[in-house]
């Protein structure tokens, strides 16, 4: 999947791979995709809560040798 901007939050523990992808989403546009790759094993509950809450499009996850990957569309203005 393509995307605009991709952030590495492996190895970082809750919150900081969701404070990682908000300050990635800050900076960019609107329909614009952020990929964000993370470790930690609660990450795909906190970015599914993340998304519902401020309004984003998970587009797409996937875990791959403990390692889960997030494509993020950011929300429409």
């Amino acid at each position: 999947m393509q995307f605009d901007k991709e952030v590495d939050a492996r190895h970082l523990n809750c919150p900081l791979p969701i404070l990682r992808c908000k300050k990635a989403l800050n900076d960019l546009a609107p329909e614009q995709v952020l990929k964000i790759m993370a470790t930690d094993p609660g990450s795909k509950k906190d970015f599914d809560a993340f998304c519902r809450q401020t309004g984003h499009s998970l587009q797409y996850q996937q875990e791959v040798e403990g390692v889960f990957t997030f494509w993020i569309r950011k929300r429409r203005a």
